[in-house]
């Protein structure tokens, strides 16, 4: 890869180009011939990919329309949209395909194959970087594939596996993207990966397409049976609540008149009389049923009569109150709770508590603080009817949080953070080793702790300290020790959320 020169080399600058031109001429000699052609094989395999996914997505553009010729005004939004997709589809293949061509012009000059399907020179590593990174067409085409794959999100708005898909399927990551891609790779390698894309754009336009063709509803069954159904706005009703439910009749004519009876008695309808409107006060509780019937006007005047049935349950307020982690509250901490009332959408649960406070986490639980010591009492309403109706509580006991253990931290030889309490380590691991307070690796509550202080004593004396980390003078007493000599690391204060000071385990370690 190569770039214009904005000032004359220096001699340096000269050894270190020809220095990385033979190191790129070693590299392309370790290119194996096998290997060239096994990326030949794979880009044959994909173009053969691409070509069957042409035939299956003509098939479909057929279908959508002839199902235009049938049925304009259905069919219409959604063939435009398909149509919208193949033109979009159909520019970008169209830019990765003159991608690849002007890769080979670089690599194979003249005699470059527009199509890309006969590469002379294989092998070549500079090619692929000069178009792609040093006259900035990589970036061009990482922002058309992100353009590609937004417009295919927002066609599927509402279908969230297909967005899923496609943002997986045209996921570039950012600028590192096209240097990944294009930097120092054989020229035969990147056809591959670009004809890739080009199978991604093919498989992604059929997806789509196939979609739209399904959204149009084209193949719906015909109607053939009439019934009633009733719809209640709930099955469970909160004593005092109001029952509500639709009475509908399957298949209607917005050009006749329904009468609907619940009980033998005519109710109201709504909607401009598409369903009729039952509805009332439950008083009291237990599982009732009530049974109807809709009455509609046939052609030759006289009334078809379609019974219906239908049960709910009235129960009193109640609410599910559970502590997720524990069975006591710690102060200092958040504590989750999951809260819910039957019947009840969440969003309609308001939760507070007598000692402490409350408030909706992300993932639909609760999470509760306790702000003084003995007992919290979690009270619990909903929103029935619009107004705040009491539908339980619960008293929880309030503990401080229990002690921590005192562990020495540092990483071992791999870099990976170790925990210990007694053992051997080297001068290097404690100098860099610092003092936590945790409840361990099977630690059932998630607490944070100060290490305020701590005292460390050797064979060469004791030293104090007001912090976690070892302080200057304790790394210098490290200094003058010898390996077989024991190090005591006692008298471990911490502080946890809750603010009281604990006094912890003594560290023994030997150096």
């Amino acid at each position: 890869m190569s770039g214009a020169k904005n000032c004359p080399e220096t001699p340096r600058q000269r050894m270190i180009g020809m220095m990385y031109l033979v190191l790129m001429a070693m590299l392309a000699l370790n290119v194996s011939s096998e290997i060239l052609n096994g990326f030949g094989l794979v880009d044959s395999s994909l173009r053969n990919t691409i070509a069957s996914s042409d035939v299956r997505t003509k098939g479909v553009y057929d279908d959508f329309q002839f199902m235009y010729e049938k049925n304009p005004a259905k069919v219409k939004e959604w063939l435009d949209k398909a149509n919208a997709v193949q033109a979009q589809a159909n520019e970008l293949d169209e830019y990765i395909k003159d991608f690849k061509y002007e890769i080979l012009k670089i690599a194979d000059g003249k005699k470059a194959d527009k199509n890309a399907l006969n590469i002379i020179n294989k092998e070549n590593i500079d090619a692929p970087g000069e178009y792609a990174l040093v006259r900035g067409n990589g970036r061009k085409l990482r922002e058309k594939i992100d353009a590609y794959r937004d417009f295919l999100i927002e066609s599927s708005e509402g279908n969230e596996a297909k967005q899923a898909m496609f943002r997986t399927m045209f996921e570039t990551g950012g600028r590192k993207w096209e240097t990944k891609l294009f930097e120092s790779i054989p020229v035969s390698a990147a056809i591959t990966i670009l004809t890739k894309y080009q199978s991604d754009v093919r498989l992604a336009e059929a997806e789509m397409v196939q979609y739209l063709k399904s959204m149009t509803d084209f193949d719906d069954f015909r109607v053939n049976k009439v019934q009633a159904f009733v719809v209640p706005n709930s099955r469970y009703i909160i004593q005092g609540g109001r029952y509500s439910a639709d009475i509908i009749l399957a298949a209607t004519d917005s050009t006749r008149q329904y009468e609907y009876y619940v009980n033998g008695s005519r109710v109201p309808s709504g909607n401009g009389r598409k369903f009729g409107k039952y509805e009332f006060v439950a008083s009291k509780t237990g599982t009732f049923k009530y049974s109807g019937q809709i009455r509609m006007p046939g052609n030759d005047g006289n009334w078809r009569t379609y019974p219906f049935t239908e049960e709910y349950t009235v129960g009193k307020p109640s609410a599910t109150i559970s502590n997720e982690d524990l069975n006591v509250v710690y102060r200092g901490i958040d504590n989750r709770f999951s809260i819910s009332v039957p019947g009840i959408p969440a969003e309609n649960v308001r939760v507070n508590v007598n000692g402490g406070s409350a408030t909706k986490s992300a993932d639909g639980n609760w999470i509760v603080r306790a702000n003084q010591d003995g007992e919290i009492k979690v009270n619990v309403s909903a929103i029935v009817e619009n107004r705040e109706q009491l539908m339980g509580s619960g008293v929880f006991r309030v503990k401080y949080l229990p002690d921590p253990k005192a562990f020495l931290q540092f990483a071992d030889a791999g870099g990976i953070p170790r925990l210990i309490q007694e053992g051997r380590v080297s001068r290097r691991q404690i100098q860099g080793a610092k003092l936590i307070a945790s409840y361990g690796e099977n630690e059932l509550i998630k607490a944070n702790f100060d290490i305020t202080s701590f005292t460390m004593q050797t064979i060469m004396g004791v030293i104090s300290n007001n912090s976690g980390e070892l302080n200057s003078r304790q790394i210098a007493m490290l200094s003058d020790l010898e390996g077989g000599d024991f190090i005591l690391l006692k008298n471990i204060q911490a502080v946890g959320p809750d603010g009281k000071t604990r006094s912890l385990n003594p560290i023994t370690v030997e150096l």
